[in-house]
Order: C-alpha cells, then structure tokens, then sequence
C-alpha cells in the first residue's frame, strides 16, 4: 500500500468507533493527535467528526513524518498487523441512473455473491 494511502487509512481506522479494531483507544487518538500535530499548529479536534487528517497541504516530509509516527507507535506497542470485524452496510447512496447500466451488467456477469474466507477458518470459505 503507499504510504501516503496508508497514513490516510490507519487514521482513519484510528478515528473510527470499530469495537474490533485490535488497537486500544488510548493508542488510536495518540496515532491521530501525533500524526495531527506534524501539519497543524492548533490542537486537535475534539468533535469526532472533524478528526480527519487532511494532508493536502502537507509536504514529503509531514507523509514521512506520519508514517514514521504510526509505525513507531504500533511497534512500540507490539502490533504488526491491524485486524478488526465490521458488518457490511447498507449503501449510503443510490447509484446514478447512468451507472444503472453497468451495475446490471456486473449482475449478470457476477450473479452469485464472492465466496468470502474467513482468516480464522479457512475450510469454511
């Protein structure tokens, strides 16, 4: 994964209300804060959902900054791999009239749904 996906995706993970999620609270908002603190002057937010990292204004040197951090951070605390359990959702949007189309297509060519593994049972999947 590139870093720069990856820095976006672990924060995100971090600011997110997963039970699963196999990082504890108190490491997740230091993940957050600290990665926060590398391209802003003011404290981070404290509503939930403005806890987003926005990089666009960061340079080379914040991404590497941001890796560094979270990498350092979960090493620290003995986690290599970050594994959590989240139901599916519900669509949030309805497609556009114009993707209509193409999504009946991908139904025909796709009519059964994946065949799913699951890591801790492979002999089920």
């Amino acid at each position: 994964m590139p870093d720069l996906q990856f820095v976006l995706f672990v924060s995100a993970l971090c600011t997110a209300d997963l039970k699963t999620l196999n990082v504890p609270v108190e490491l997740r908002t230091t993940i957050f804060d600290r990665c926060w603190a590398l391209s802003h002057t003011e404290a981070p937010p404290t509503d939930p959902k403005a806890r987003v990292l926005d990089l666009r204004e960061g340079t080379e040197l914040t991404l590497e900054a941001c890796l560094s951090t979270i990498r350092s951070l979960l090493a620290d605390a003995g986690i290599r791999t970050l594994t959590w359990d989240h139901p599916v959702s519900e669509p949030t949007h309805e497609s556009t009239p114009a993707a209509k189309p193409l999504i009946d297509r991908l139904g025909q060519l796709y009519p059964d749904p994946p065949a799913i593994v699951d890591p801790e049972n492979p002999a089920l999947g």
